[in-house]
């Protein structure tokens, strides 16, 4: 198990010390020898080894400059490695495809899975660890939040296992997940239809299908007319979007979406 960082050095941080699981995680992503890998928060190099051993290209973001000259270190002569010394919440993400596997720190799961799966970008496959109650709410067959509905609609997300506090240096006090995120061929013209469907839907959530959408269009996406919006999967309504999206001009996506 590798030694625990000093202290403040893991605000929120919780470095992966099982190399099985690293190994898992990096399986699970089925990262081949052509793809671009982003590695968010490198840290002590827990995933980075695995993913090196793929053969795939593989950036490495870390912005602690104590880590990423342990990286450099121990990694830095490979040649289908490139250490970026930087804050992952700001780096531009790859506009080519791209997979993701990384250990996120449990504070910043939202603000990272919004960045990843915004409405341009070019992810294509993700791999992490996050909090178990997180992983929970997002993979929900009917998520609680429009947003998290946005992203489901688009992506197909899976709670593959709970990871135990002692996989972990410092141990969290919170149960971990193993999420995997793939994407679904949801084609990008009709974001705008899906996100005003999934707005419409979740501001009346009480409400039964066919008090907002046309029946011949409800029975083409597989939702019952009766049925109240809440109950609802966001696959569904994707499938909805799809069918209206040619039929009008759709405003645009708020701002934030945007990414």
């Amino acid at each position: 198990m590798p030694s625990a960082p000093r202290a403040g050095r893991s605000a929120g941080v919780h470095f992966l010390a099982t190399p099985a699981i690293a190994a898992q995680l990096v399986q699970s992503c089925a990262v081949g020898v052509d793809d671009l890998v982003l590695e968010i928060g490198a840290g002590q190099g827990a995933l980075t080894g695995h993913l090196i051993a793929t053969g795939a290209r593989i950036l490495a973001v870390e912005r602690d400059d104590h880590f990423v000259r342990r990286l450099t270190t121990r990694f830095g002569d490979r040649p289908n490695l490139r250490i970026v010394h930087a804050d992952a919440r700001e780096i531009p993400l790859p506009r080519r495809r791209f997979l993701v596997v990384a250990n996120i720190p449990y504070a910043l799961s939202t603000a990272f899975l919004r960045r990843l799966l915004s409405p341009h970008t070019a992810l294509n496959r993700a791999a992490l660890l996050v909090e178990w109650g997180f992983a929970k709410r997002i993979c929900a067959a009917v998520p609680r939040h429009v947003e998290q509905a946005w992203w489901a609609a688009r992506f197909e997300m899976t709670l593959v296992s709970r990871i135990g506090a002692h996989h972990f240096s410092p141990p969290p006090r919170v149960g971990s997940a193993h999420l995997l995120i793939r994407r679904r061929p949801f084609p990008r013209t009709a974001e705008r239809a899906l996100w005003t469907v999934l707005s419409a839907a979740y501001q009346h959530p009480g409400a039964p299908a066919h008090a907002l959408f046309d029946r011949r269009a409800l029975r083409r996406a597989d939702i019952r007319a009766a049925d109240p919006n809440s109950t609802v999967p966001p696959h569904r309504w994707a499938r909805l979007a799809l069918d209206l999206a040619p039929s009008r001009t759709w405003p645009a996506l708020p701002r934030p979406l945007r990414g």
